[in-house]
């Protein structure tokens, strides 16, 4: 029988442990591709933006056409198409304003969170640290 020390089965352990991951490494944004079709602006991996957000495609698409304040809708290819000319980098941004108010926890700043909606009120429940918070 081998015997070890406690500082060597402490080292041994340590590096046993796995490395802990920061959030930016492993979210990673979804990023929205456009097209331009004369007045409008399609945006053509909506459903695939939506899923990876793991948010449903209605809550993105009435919170997305509030902030570039215009009409649109959704084609049966699950594309957006949206009245006027925006580009990537605006859409872009505000899909990142998205995912800061509605699918990362304020607390732990990780994407794991889900909406519940209770009553007249929303709020952003969150899987890994149990925080809750009321959003608009």
């Amino acid at each position: 029988m081998i015997s070890m020390s406690y500082e060597e089965l402490l080292k041994r352990g340590i590096a046993a442990i796995p490395k802990k991951t920061k959030t930016s490494e492993r979210f990673v944004m979804p990023v929205a591709r456009t097209q331009k079709a004369g007045a409008k602006t399609i945006i053509v991996n909506f459903n695939e933006v939506a899923s990876a957000l793991r948010r449903e495609p209605a809550h993105l698409l009435k919170v997305l056409l509030k902030e570039l304040a215009t009409k649109g809708e959704m084609d049966q290819g699950g594309r957006l198409v949206v009245l006027g000319k925006f580009p990537d980098e605006f859409v872009n941004k505000k899909i990142e304003v998205y995912v800061k108010n509605y699918v990362l926890c304020p607390e732990c700043g990780k994407p794991d969170t889900k909406l519940i909606k209770e009553g007249k009120f929303m709020f952003l429940v969150c899987e890994a640290c149990g925080a809750r918070h009321s959003i608009s």
